[in-house]
């Protein structure tokens, strides 16, 4: 059996909705249905990776300037603890 449920969309949005249903020749209903559907699975995809995975496109993307920092990690956050304090 099919469930029923209310969603308040915004003017812009609701405007939005209607024109892909008109050019797409779909019922409001069926592009929102469209819409859960597919971030329901992104979101399915994503939980079943591990931590790392969700953030290993920002390891290395940054340069500090510091060359023992993985090393020193500690000695330089209380440094920075001290002086801003």
């Amino acid at each position: 059996m099919a469930s029923q449920v209310t969603v308040r969309l915004t003017d812009d949005l609701a405007q939005e909705v209607s024109s892909l249903g008109r050019r797409l020749r779909l019922k409001r209903s069926d592009i929102v249905r469209m819409a859960l559907k597919k971030f329901a699975d992104e979101f399915e995809a994503k939980a079943g990776l591990h931590p790392y995975e969700n953030v290993k496109h920002l390891i290395g993307g940054l340069a500090s300037g510091i060359p023992d920092l993985g090393k020193n990690h500690r000695k330089y956050l209380l440094e920075r603890l001290k002086k801003h304090a």
